[in-house]
Parts: C-alpha cells; sequence; structure tokens
C-alpha cells in the first residue's frame, strides 16, 4: 500500500506523535502500508516553508525506499525557483504540497500559477490538501479557512497539463470536481483521507463519477491514524482490481515508480 497523504516534524499548534522517519516507519509497519508521500509539518507555519523541506530531507535519507518526499513550498516567497530546483534536484523529491491558505495567496495567483507549471515540467505531482486540521479545532491564533471546491475547480482550469491529487476534504460529490461529464480536465485525482466508505460512501460514488484510476489511498498521518483509512478500502464494495488501484496501482503511475 502507498499512503499518498503523510507527514514529518512537528505542527506549531499541536503535538504530533510518530512525526519522525522512525515513528512514521512503526505506524506505517503496524497498518502494512509500504510506501507514503510525506512532507513537512512544520513548512506549513515557517515564514521560510523552505526550511522544512530542508528537516525532510534530512530525515528521509536513506529512507527513500518506503518514505516519498514532496517539497512545500510558497510561490509568493522569495527564490521559490531556486528551492523548487534543489527540492527536486538535490533532494529528489517527487512532488509539491501547497497550503495557499496558510501562505496567503490564491491557488489561481499569476505567482501560483508559474510554480505549477514550473513543478509539472518536472514531472511532479501537485498535491492540495483542502485543510490541516479540521477548522473548528484551530488555535485561536489563526482563522484559517478550508480550500474550497471552486478554488480547486478553478485552478484545475487553468493548468490542465499539471496532474493534482486533493485530499484532507469530502463532499466532493456535491461539487462539479466529483460530478461524471463535468467539463473538466480529468487532469486530478481525490485522495480518500476525510471520505466514506459505507454510510454515504462518498468514494463508492466518486469511483463510479471519475473512474477508479482517479483514487488514492490517503490516511493524513500522524495528525490520524491510518487504520481508518485501510480499513475504509477492505469495507469498499468494489472489485479486488479497484481496491488494488487504491491501494497502490494510481499512486504509483503518478509517482512514475
Amino acid at each position: 500500500m502507498i499512503d499518498f497523504n503523510a507527514y514529518l516534524g512537528h505542527f506549531a499548534f499541536r503535538q504530533l506523535r510518530h512525526n519522525t522517519a522512525p515513528g512514521l516507519l512503526r505506524l506505517m509497519d503496524r497498518a502494512d502500508i509500504d510506501k507514503a508521500v510525506v512532507s513537512s509539518a512544520a513548512a506549513i507555519t515557517y515564514r521560510n516553508a523552505h526550511a522544512g523541506n530542508e528537516e525532510v530531507a534530512t530525515e528521509v535519507k536513506g529512507r527513500t525506499d518506503r518514505l516519498i518526499p514532496f517539497a512545500v513550498l510558497n510561490p509568493a516567497y522569495a527564490e521559490w525557483q531556486h528551492d523548487l530546483r534543489q527540492c527536486h534536484e538535490q533532494f529528489g523529491m517527487k512532488g509539491l504540497r501547497l497550503y495557499p491558505h496558510w501562505h496567503n495567496y490564491k491557488l489561481t495567483d499569476a505567482a501560483c500559477l508559474e510554480l505549477i507549471q514550473a513543478a509539472t515540467e518536472r514531472q511532479m505531482a501537485i498535491s492540495i490538501p483542502f485543510r490541516v486540521e479540521d477548522r473548528r479545532q484551530q488555535s485561536w491564533l489563526v482563522d484559517v479557512p478550508d480550500v474550497t471546491m471552486q478554488e480547486a475547480e478553478a485552478v484545475v482550469r487553468a493548468a490542465p497539463k499539471a496532474s493534482f491529487v486533493f485530499g484532507n476534504a469530502g463532499g466532493f460529490t456535491g461539487s462539479p470536481l466529483g460530478r461524471k461529464n463535468n467539463g473538466l480536465p480529468a487532469n486530478y485525482a481525490i485522495e480518500i483521507s476525510l471520505l466514506t466508505a459505507l454510510i454515504a460512501n462518498e468514494i463508492g460514488a466518486l469511483i463510479d463519477a471519475l473512474g477508479d484510476d482517479r483514487i488514492l489511498l490517503g490516511s493524513g498521518m500522524p495528525f490520524h491514524y491510518p487504520e481508518g483509512a485501510t480499513l475504509k478500502v477492505d469495507v469498499l464494495d468494489a472489485p479486488a482490481a479497484t481496491k488494488a488501484k487504491i491501494r497502490d496501482g494510481n499512486a504509483r503511475r503518478l509517482l512514475r515508480l
């Protein structure tokens, strides 16, 4: 299994356990997860997000057979071009993770689209978590809204050659993003960390609407324990071949493994 939504390092407003490489690997072993896409939790609130990338690069050294690093960059911060080049060429990071509301820019800002294009030219996937925490649990020091479905739709249209992965969100079936024949480019996939597999079965509905090659396993660990995500795939009413795609096949294709 490949978990497309995992983190290393500290988060400014909450204690995280299992947030080192050895700790995360133990959590992965417990849940039978073979590989995980990881980015810096600290970079979400660092003034210079690239410092978090440097920390992750050090943490995953010698462990990249299992931990696949993604960069966190802020297109509104100076020298992101240098940072992207270092992340890709020196650190071997296979993708980019964006936090527009935490870093105070819009996904369709010219600078962000320039960053997305530069990452796409390097064949890096673009991961966009809609939230970090439930807004009701945020520190009193911040008030950061979730990325909206409308914002995601806009960036999908604005960057049709990019490969986006949306996550940390539910409610896609109420948006064009989760509907069949929606007129949007088929340049995005969705990870399941906040989707349902039973009561509303949004995962099943998204498979019907978008196809089983655009749904990915994701847990959000160590913000969340991974067993909830793996259990969703286990209980999903879908063929074994579809479950295999969700567990690792789709991620392998996106990451060019």
